[in-house]
């Protein structure tokens, strides 16, 4: 799990969501890759993505429920999971959930 990041860029203005229950920062590596940085408070979401994405779990537990799939799976920190790209998946938090958001470029 990553723990930390080092000689990157930070956006200072937050990527704020569903009436600021899900909040991010990206983050630009040195190589010009991009991640995103944040928490989901407690709730039901459902996003869609351009890019494919992997999430990693960093602090918290939630289900997901990944595209093609009507289950919801139990994740936690130290976790991830792939979401194709031009997709959607769910979540539902109970607890705070931090996260490290990868684009993947396919």
């Amino acid at each position: 799990m990553i723990e930390k990041f080092e000689h990157v860029t930070a956006e200072t203005k937050a990527n704020v969501y569903f009436d600021g229950k899900v909040i991010s920062h990206t983050l630009w590596l040195a190589d010009g890759e991009k991640r995103t940085l944040g928490i989901f408070m407690p709730g039901a979401y459902e996003f869609g993505t351009a890019d494919a994405e992997i999430m990693d779990l960093t602090d918290g537990e939630c289900e997901v429920q990944l595209p093609g799939s009507d289950e919801w799976k139990y994740m936690k920190a130290g976790e991830a999971f792939k979401v194709p790209a031009n997709s959607k998946y769910g979540l539902r938090c109970y607890v705070p959930v931090q996260y490290i958001c990868a684009y993947v470029k396919e």
